[in-house]
This record gives C-alpha cells, structure tokens and sequence, in this order.
C-alpha cells in the first residue's frame, strides 16, 4: 500500500511541476502586451479521499496550453462527506459578493454555482458524486464562504433474493 501511495504521489507532483511551468509561460505571454483583464490563477487542491488515495483537482481561469477566456473567476470548492449526519457539503470560496448575488442551479447530479458583484465574477460546475436528496438542498452565504448542504440518500441494496430449493 505505502509503495503505491508514494507512486501516485510521485506522479501527481511530476504533473503538477509540469503544468505550473507551463503556466509560467502562459502568464510571460499577457506582460507587457497591454492586457488588463487580469487577474490570472491556476493551482491545484489535494486531498485524500474515503478509500485513502489522493484526490487532486485543478481550478483556476489559466489552464496550461489555454489562455485565460474569460474575466469569470472558478472558486475553489471542497466537497465534504459527514457520514454521520448523513450529508454532503459543498463549501465554496467567492469572496466579494453578496448573498443576494449567488446563483445556484441543481440539475442531474451537477451543481451549478455562479456570482457577480461588480468586477468579481464567479462560475463553476461541480458534479455531485454521492447519492443525495436534491430537494433537500440548504445555502447559506456568509464572510465570501458559500456552504451548500445536501441529505444523502441511503442506498438500499437492489435485487431479489432467491431461496434455494
């Protein structure tokens, strides 16, 4: 276990190096060329998952190879399963913005999770990987952290039984 563990590690830094060089090159090619839409971001979150392997996500509005396409800022979330209050939060960083200015559409296992507040504009697809209630859904804004509250659904096994005779 540990040998795949430092493995994967290796290989998620290996391609993390990589693309932040990438980008450094992405952001030598908006100095000097009169470009104010700025800002630029790119990174990556990690975290380690409920089966204990590495759970690597990019965000940011500069990919490597991509140019930025939009002033649209994606906020970094974080998906958090509390199994023992049976549910599934997403917490979302958008600072700069009112409650009255979030947006959130649930549709089909993705949550869509938008803002704009005077220059500050945020947009990220987030799907859902847990089996939960969408009409249970609950939102609460407050200090630029937006949580969002899902119940998750009990998963009861599927199938007949048949006896044997």
């Amino acid at each position: 276990m540990t040998m795949f563990f430092d493995s994967e590690i290796d290989r998620i830094f290996k391609r993390m190096s990589r693309s932040f060089f990438e980008t450094d090159d992405i952001f030598e090619g908006f100095k000097g060329n009169g470009s104010e839409s700025g800002p630029f971001y790119y990174g990556y979150t990690m975290t380690v998952g409920p089966d204990g392997k590495p759970v690597v996500k990019e965000y940011g509005n500069a990919k490597p190879g991509q140019l930025p396409t939009s002033d649209t800022r994606e906020p970094i979330v974080d998906t958090i399963v509390d199994e023992k209050e049976k549910v599934v939060k997403l917490i979302a960083e958008m600072p700069g913005v009112e409650k009255t200015d979030v947006k959130i559409v649930v549709d089909n296992k993705v949550v869509d999770l938008s803002a704009e507040h005077g220059d500050k504009k945020y947009h990220v697809k987030v799907p859902v990987q847990h089996k939960v209630d969408e009409n249970s859904a609950k939102a609460s804004y407050k200090n630029g952290i937006l949580q969002l509250v899902f119940k998750l659904v009990e998963e009861k096994p599927t199938g007949k039984r048949v006896e044997v005779e």
